[in-house]
């Protein structure tokens, strides 16, 4: 790939994929089941973070119990890969993929979702071969910044600062910075635009934004 050449990391929950709704849709199916009160989008933008154990520290006003970690955590995946398959690629997605791959520029995928769930769900969409290498989480920490220097690592001879995160967390962005790698971050996922701008870096509206300001990074 070379030291010189432009190279974008995709995250994928919340980013080339549109899962909000079945995220809000599952988070809610699991709060039913452990007594907590639903929340709407809005909330759950203004709340959301990560590790996730930090999260329901907001809603709970504690952290949870190892027990109680375990239940919700089983309890959201459980939902949540009911609705996943019904979930579509974000608007543009493919064909932004399709065509950085055409341009020459190359490309990866680096998600926390398990990687035995993501690589097939990626592949049933049609886009696994525009990717030089795709990894989703296989153990180790909770957050994104371990993961991302392993993903750096095995893609070789990339420079960090010729890449690129695309995310939709506060989460890439520190991953990001965590390889010296710059980040653009997207409003369509997880995160609402008040909490993305605090990380410091590019947010945007539009995976087509987010290629767009990446190119002018590197």
């Amino acid at each position: 790939m070379g030291k010189h050449t432009k190279h974008l990391v995709w995250d994928w929950n919340g980013t080339l994929l549109d899962d909000i709704g079945a995220v809000i849709g599952a988070t809610n199916a699991s709060f039913a089941e452990i007594g907590f009160e639903q929340i709407t989008l809005e909330q759950y933008r203004e709340l959301y973070t990560v590790p996730v154990p930090k999260f329901y520290e907001r809603l709970m006003g504690r952290l949870p119990t190892e027990d109680e970690w375990n239940m919700m955590d089983g309890a959201f995946h459980r939902h949540y890969w009911e609705r996943a398959e019904a979930c579509g690629l974000t608007e543009g997605a493919a064909d932004l993929l399709a065509a950085r791959q055409e341009s020459g520029f190359t490309q990866s995928l680096l998600s926390l979702a398990p990687h035995e769930e993501l690589i097939p769900i990626v592949r049933r969409h049609g886009i696994a071969e525009r990717f030089v290498r795709m990894d989703g989480r296989t153990g180790g920490p909770s957050g994104k910044s371990g993961h991302m220097v392993r993903h750096l690592r095995a893609l070789g001879d990339v420079s960090a600062d010729r890449v690129v995160v695309i995310g939709d967390a506060a989460d890439d962005a520190v991953a990001a910075a965590h390889v010296g790698a710059k980040a653009v971050l997207y409003t369509g996922g997880s995160h609402s635009r008040a909490s993305l701008e605090k990380a410091g870096v590019p947010v945007v509206d539009s995976l087509a934004e987010a290629v767009a300001v990446a190119d002018e990074l590197v």
